[in-house]
């Protein structure tokens, strides 16, 4: 098993305090000076702790703070602040919760970090027209409970209580996915302010519209753009009904296949589950000890149902005849929202129970994404490569929709287990390139799978990429963030971050029909 890279190549360091630049000096004195007239002293720090813990998120990723960190309470200094750092050619960070996995908020050549979370405002609230429009401090949980007596909800769940304008720009999804969709089929509009420090609104200013053919989607170009294009400062969201009744469910089964096979066979009989998640027995053992559950260790479904009472009856009957075909077992229903809430907590931990099973130990997640039928095949050979490679993982996955992580728990003194679990990665990412599939569903590209990208999309679509979004080396056209094409970072802000470096892979002349578009957007929203 040949390794390619060292460790340091790779950004794993033994422990998170680590950083590349331990003091700052990038920024000049007249420069800080001018952030704090725009923001207030109060709100602009150049401490190192603080720096700090703006250099990194929940990954093993070294510690690589900016330079400062700045707190705008508003979008009108939000906009100043964009236009300043882009006139000295300063890189800029958004920084939401900080929860990616991939990091993507490493300030990889330092800069200006801005943090988003003090805009912290519910907009506008639209029952009739089932939306609601953001500030990017809000998170997920916040607005679920602002939305708590209304009737209404929003279903994409990552996991992490993650800000939702971080969600969109990391194009998040997670449990929930398999009925209600990412944040790609839930987001209305964005209101983003451009490098030049300019305000666009994705589908104009105020609309909510559900659908249009109208030029181009620039929503949905900024939605999983990672801060690249813009930081993004709301977002019109879609609602969606409560459901009348909601029933959860577990169930064991012999093997990794049986579970798999039963997951497919849900879904070609249409049924209209909302949750269906995987966890393979070592996962389901951390569970039981973490969370203090009493299932069975054994490869195992999480399920859930979401609609009318009769609806479920014949939605849980239907499932338990599919699982019973395949073999499944030790059935355990919950109806109770108590209940529920504890399974899904413990689903939820699963991060935690994981890090648990070698207490001193850190952990690494990564993701792929494969076509449905694929799944079975790449999860079994994964428990393989597993024990090939000598790793204590564990196996989780919102499996509707194909996509699986791996939980590796890897001693952070033991330079050969990194490498280990760096070489177990890429395996991981090319084996589910080699089925049809993406090397990241969720998590995004990041400081660990660069090399893979090109591999999935091509040298053509990495360079058609590079020019779409007038990223560029040697010369930036006027609404591109710096000179740098790394300058632009990511909205760390939940658990899929990546960073963008290796989009580019030559010069860009020209902006093209994008570039026409936006300023279009632009001229006709003054």
């Amino acid at each position: 098993m040949a390794i390619l890279l060292r460790p340091a190549s790779w950004g794993l360091f033994s422990w998170r305090g680590y950083c590349s630049r331990g003091t700052q000096g990038r920024l000049s004195a007249g420069f800080v000076e001018a952030l704090k007239a725009v923001v207030g002293s109060p709100y602009v720090s150049t401490a190192a702790v603080v720096r700090e813990q703006h250099g990194h998120d929940e990954s093993m990723h070294r510690c690589q703070p900016p330079d400062a960190v700045v707190w705008p309470q508003n979008v009108e200094q939000v906009s100043r602040l964009a236009a300043l750092c882009y006139g000295q050619g300063v890189p800029i960070i958004p920084f939401g919760t900080g929860t990616g996995l991939e990091g993507g908020v490493c300030a990889v050549q330092g800069g200006v970090c801005i943090n988003l979370t003090r805009m912290d405002r519910i907009l506008e609230l639209n029952p009739e027209d089932f939306s609601v429009v953001v500030e990017p401090g809000v998170t997920r949980k916040a607005l679920n409970t602002h939305l708590r007596d209304s009737g209404l909800w929003f279903p994409v769940d990552p996991g992490a209580d993650a800000s939702l304008c971080g969600m969109a720009a990391t194009g998040a999804s997670g449990t929930n996915s398999v009925r209600y969709g990412t944040m790609r089929d839930n987001v209305l509009n964005l209101e983003v302010v451009l490098p030049s420090g300019q305000r666009l609104h994705t589908a104009g200013p105020g609309r909510r519209f559900r659908k249009s053919a109208a030029g181009y989607n620039l929503t949905g170009l900024f939605v999983g753009s990672e801060g690249t294009l813009g930081l993004i400062t709301a977002a019109t969201l879609r609602l969606h009904p409560v459901p009348e009744a909601t029933v959860a469910a577990t169930c064991a089964f012999p093997t990794v296949q049986a579970a798999v096979d039963s997951t497919v066979h849900i879904l070609q009989a249409a049924v209209p589950v909302a949750r269906i998640e995987f966890l393979d027995e070592v996962m389901m053992d951390a569970c039981n000890r973490h969370s203090k559950l009493n299932c069975c260790v054994a490869p195992t479904l999480f399920l859930e149902f979401h609609g009318s009472e009769q609806a479920l009856a014949e939605q849980v009957q239907r499932t338990e005849e599919i699982i019973r075909h395949n073999g499944g077992s030790h059935f355990s229903w919950a109806k109770e929202a108590e209940e529920r809430s504890r399974l899904w907590a413990a689903r939820h931990n699963a991060w935690y129970a994981s890090l648990a099973l070698r207490p001193g130990c850190k952990g690494y997640s990564t993701d792929v994404c494969v076509p449905i039928s694929r799944l079975p095949e790449i999860l079994v050979q994964t428990k393989e490569d597993l024990e090939a490679w000598r790793l204590t993982g564990t196996i989780v996955g919102h499996v509707g929709d194909g996509n699986f992580h791996c939980i590796l728990l890897v001693d952070p003194e033991d330079p050969e287990e990194l490498l280990r679990v760096q070489a177990f990665a890429e395996q991981l990412g090319r084996r589910a390139l080699a089925l049809h599939g993406t090397c990241t569903g969720e998590h995004g590209i990041g400081l660990g799978k660069r090399q893979l990208l090109p591999e999935e999309v091509g040298e053509a679509a990495c360079h058609q990429q590079s020019s779409r979004v007038a990223f560029c080396r040697a010369k930036a056209p006027p609404w591109c963030a710096t000179p740098s094409p790394s300058a632009w970072q990511l909205v760390g802000a939940q658990r899929m971050a990546i960073s963008p470096q290796f989009f580019i892979r030559r010069s860009s002349k020209h902006a093209g029909e994008l570039k026409e578009q936006i300023h279009r957007s632009l001229k006709i929203q003054q």
